[in-house]
């Protein structure tokens, strides 16, 4: 093991154990015993095929978004604009979803949604490249402007053209561009589990594999070193925020074409932001941000799964709580490895 490696699960690690001490005193304040509740959240969740279903339900989705801010973060870049990102994805699937003839077959209709869903998210993701590139702008001001344009976007177009029955809820997608359930109780976790894990397995070929993988990871740590050998920073940084918002986007599979079947106002929200959790806790590594989307997927969900010991905005605090953790544990494990050092 590299010491790098070491030195990132180290900091995951640090910053899950401070964690659990922070909800055990949480917990104590609340006047539970912490031993008690974890291990009924434990015990609930994994026993239950239902609140198990909902775990990987939650973190197919922050898988996917948890890699599109680590791809970013590879490339030097913070990519927060996620959550616009989803938004766009879950509008363009479901508008192409419900456009397409009831008929349509399945191996037409679910190809031609993830490539919307995609390139709707890729949009935004390329706005804010190219703004980062041509004009110098943040890409951290210019995701948190894009993500409150495009909620408010979305909702105008669910208001004068999706929505029907004065709800807040579009027309169903064609039939063959739903993706199954795969059962656990009746719960919401569908085929796009499937698309996380192939969008896991790629992303770690690609950043350990291939020659574009060590561009984007030299881009990131040394720019200048990486332009002095002939790679062009700016059009790495834009592909780069591309296929991160891209990534984001196809989170709307998860959404909309294996829960909803619609657009609906609100769907996906916090999974773009909850992401950068996903994200930071798994290091930016593939793997580690799969493993970190099933931990905050357990968390949300075992959350419900304790509401009657501890009040469900306890679990939710935790989840703040992990952020905070793995931004302190990181630089903390450098300093200590530093200062062993000399």
């Amino acid at each position: 093991m590299s010491a790098g490696t070491r030195r990132e699960l180290e900091a995951a690690a640090i910053a899950l154990l401070a964690s659990v001490a922070i909800g055990s005193a949480l917990m104590l304040i609340a006047g539970k015993a912490p031993g008690h509740v974890w291990l009924a959240m434990i015990t609930r969740t994994l026993g239950d095929p239902y609140a198990l279903g909902q775990v990987l339900y939650k973190a197919t989705g922050l898988a996917l978004t948890g890699l599109a801010v680590a791809v970013a973060l590879d490339a030097g870049l913070f990519n927060i604009g996620a959550e616009g990102q989803v938004t766009a994805g879950v509008l363009a699937c479901a508008v192409v979803g419900g456009a397409l003839p009831a008929g349509t077959p399945a191996i037409l209709a679910i190809p031609l949604c993830l490539i919307a869903a995609a390139a709707a998210g890729g949009a935004v993701g390329a706005t804010i490249g190219v703004l980062r590139v041509a004009r110098g702008a943040h890409e951290v001001i210019t995701s948190m402007m894009l993500n409150a344009i495009i909620a408010g976007l979305a909702l105008w177009i669910g208001n004068e053209v999706l929505f029907q029955g004065g709800t807040t809820t579009g027309g169903m997608i064609a039939p063959g561009a739903r993706l199954p359930r795969l059962g656990f109780g009746g719960s919401s976790v569908n085929a796009s589990l499937l698309l996380a894990v192939v969008a896991v397995a790629a992303m770690w070929w690609l950043r350990a594999r291939t020659t574009w993988g060590q561009a984007w990871r030299a881009v990131g740590q040394e720019p200048e070193a990486a332009r002095s050998v002939g790679i062009s920073v700016g059009r790495v940084r834009i592909l780069v925020m591309t296929g991160s918002g891209a990534l984001a986007g196809l989170a709307a599979a998860n959404f909309v074409m294996g829960h909803k079947h619609a657009f609906e106002e609100g769907l996906g929200r916090g999974t773009g932001l909850l992401g950068i959790a996903a994200a930071l806790l798994g290091r930016m590594h593939p793997i580690g941000v799969a493993v970190a989307a099933l931990v905050l997927g357990f968390l949300s969900s075992g959350g419900l799964a304790v509401a009657d010991l501890v009040p469900k905005e306890l679990t939710e605090m935790l989840l703040g709580v992990v952020v905070l953790a793995v931004a302190a544990a990181g630089p903390w494990v450098r300093r200590r490895e530093a200062v062993a050092i000399r």
